[in-house]
């Protein structure tokens, strides 16, 4: 039942489509535009640590370089069709910016996989 590994990447996908359909999405803030952007990098580093759990079944030793370059892609293009959707939203606009911003979420939780598997791997082999 390997599916259940991908139960959370997908309700986390759902939050995000949801957030994404909230028209005038403002926190109000003065500082809202720098924290609509820290909530891009966090939603997605959040979604990519999701993904691979889904692909490497909760097992961090399972990473290999294969398995990180497709939580990268599947995540990203997560990130265009969220985008993409945005662009339907009244008051709201997709935007490549935006999918940048993602992407540096993506990347930030790959390396952090990587880290952790290299962690793991050492302890392993000590």
């Amino acid at each position: 039942m390997s599916f259940l590994y991908w139960i959370p990447a997908v309700f986390w996908a759902g939050l995000i489509f949801y957030l994404s359909s909230i028209p005038n999405l403002q926190s109000g803030l003065e500082q809202d535009f720098i924290l609509r952007k820290l909530a891009h990098v966090f939603e997605y580093f959040v979604l990519a640590l999701l993904v691979a759990f889904g692909i490497l079944k909760g097992k961090i030793n399972n990473l290999t370089k294969k398995k990180a370059i497709t939580i990268f892609i599947l995540t990203f293009l997560y990130a265009v069709s969220d985008e993409i959707h945005q662009s339907f939203v009244p008051t709201r606009n997709g935007s490549f910016k935006d999918v940048l911003i993602d992407s540096f979420g993506i990347l930030l939780a790959v390396f952090v996989l990587f880290y952790k598997f290299k962690l793991a791997s050492r302890a392993k082999n000590q």
